[in-house]
Order: C-alpha cells, then structure tokens, then sequence
C-alpha cells in the first residue's frame, strides 16, 4: 500500500471492511478514496502484474524516491522522471557520468535528493549485471511467496515480509541501493507479487495471480 494514506471525505461511507463506499459505488482503500489521480492510479496500474527488465527497474526507482515520500507526489512527478531518466531504459541510465547527476539535480520536475539520483544510476548498471544471471525480472519475481495477505482494514495491511526482507537482501547483495524489506513490500504490492487489496474492495483478485 503506498505510504500515504489518503483520507475519505465526508461524503464517503466506509463498509464493514474497512474499504470506503466511493461516490460511483465502488469499495475502495481510504488512500485511494479522494484524489482523483490516487484513484485511478489504484483502478487501472496498482496490484496488476508487472514483468520485463525495464518496467521493474523504473518501479524499483520510483518507489526507491518514494522513500520518506507521499507516494502521490512520485506520481505527480513520474511523467517529469520518465522524461529525466530517458524513460528508465537501464542501459541509457546505466551510462550517465557526473554531468548527468548534476542535471538530474538540477531538475524542478523531480526529486532532487543526491543519494537517490546515485541509487538509480547505480541500480541501472547492476540491473545491467544482473543479465548475466537471468535477469532483474527473473530475480524479483522468485520472491513471490505462496500466499497472499486478505485485509480487511487497513491497520491488517503488511508494510514487510519475509520474502520482501529476502528479496531486498538479494538485490542489495547484487549492487542495489535504496532497497529495503518496506521499499519491497511496497514494490510487491505494486506489480501483483502479493494482492493487498482490502476484502470487499472492488479491486480485490483482478491480477488473476491470486484467487
């Protein structure tokens, strides 16, 4: 679940579950409830899968900037990234020098935080190195445990797991930065490794990874 919960407006109502009754009559998460960009982020990318070296690796990124973040405002900036990061191709960022990370930080349109500028030039070039291996999607996705949490309320949503303490002690050992068992988690949440969707919302079981 993103960092960020959003509060439901009073003109939602929330059901026995924990998910919030929205104006169109769709259960939601409260932090998917109000802000327009939240909600259809939730309705259309949260929780579907996400495969391909590419993909993972800008997710990976996104969530990596989102650390001490709200998660809505990566997503306001993630068109502003994308055009930053040369659309997070990991061989094009895995190439940048000194100058680029002086552009980077010089950049309104994203997150200007050093350290997590280096992280993602790092991480695309271990990316890179991971291909090797089998690559960073084949890597990320042998995390995905055998069963998945079923919340009804928020407060029962994980921000950890084994596998996501596993998986981010496996990329670090690869070369990763900025990526920790919460990061992870909330990576997990994001491309369908685990289904974190509150019972009763009506988002719950669309991956078609867990029934």
């Amino acid at each position: 679940m993103p960092a960020d919960p959003t509060p439901a407006s009073d003109e939602h109502a929330a059901d026995s579950t924990g998910a919030v009754i929205c104006a169109d009559g769709l259960a939601r998460p409260p932090w998917a409830a109000s802000d327009p960009l939240l909600r259809d982020y939730y309705d259309t990318e949260w929780g579907m899968p996400v495969r391909g070296e590419q993909a993972l690796y800008e997710r990976i990124s996104l969530e990596a900037f989102q650390a001490g973040l709200s998660w809505a405002t990566i997503l306001r900036k993630r068109p502003a990234f994308r055009k930053a990061f040369d659309d997070f191709d990991p061989e094009a960022v895995a190439a940048y020098t000194e100058a680029d990370v002086e552009r980077l930080l010089a950049d309104p349109g994203i997150v200007r935080n050093r350290l997590k500028v280096r992280a993602t030039v790092t991480n695309a070039r271990a990316t890179l190195a991971l291909r090797a291996e089998g690559g960073l999607d084949a890597l990320v996705w042998s995390f995905r445990p055998e069963t998945t949490p079923a919340p009804r309320t928020t407060a029962e949503v994980p921000t950890r797991s084994p596998e996501s303490a596993a998986l981010a002690k496996a990329l670090r050992r690869k070369g990763f930065a900025f990526v920790g068992p919460t990061t992870m988690f909330a990576l997990m949440e994001a491309i369908g490794m685990v289904d974190t969707h509150l019972v009763g919302s009506h988002r719950r079981g669309t991956s078609g990874i867990w029934t």
